[in-house]
């Protein structure tokens, strides 16, 4: 029994998945439109799987202009890798502009595991 609750104690928990006592979720949530050559490069793959790998919660989707949007929750290390992510974007792509805006932690409320998103 004490073997099980070592590795309860050493699994990382983010920010995103911890309830206040209203309900929201903890952490700062983050938005981002990333501009260039972000489309038809498998960028949307590249953040889903980095975001993940980082236990954020949010989504990630194309927009109609070209660019990529991105809303994420966690905790702000985690968040600060994601962005350094997004300025580096995977091969093939080309970064011009990252765009970022804090939003409100009532944002992160609904937010399940990291998701791709239909397109517009």
């Amino acid at each position: 029994m004490l073997e099980g609750a070592q590795k309860l104690k050493a699994r990382r928990i983010p920010a995103a998945d911890c309830a206040t006592n209203d309900g929201a979720r903890s952490g700062l949530v983050l938005h981002f439109l990333v501009q260039g050559r972000v489309q038809g490069v498998g960028f949307r793959w590249f953040v889903q799987r980095e975001a993940s790998e980082l236990g954020l919660h949010g989504w990630v989707r194309n927009t109609e202009d070209g660019d990529v949007e991105v809303l994420a929750a966690g905790e702000a290390a985690d968040l600060d890798e994601l962005r350094a992510s997004l300025r580096s974007g995977p091969r093939g792509s080309r970064v011009d502009r990252v765009i970022e805006n804090t939003l409100d932690e009532s944002e992160a409320r609904d937010l399940e595991s990291f998701r791709i998103e239909a397109a517009w």
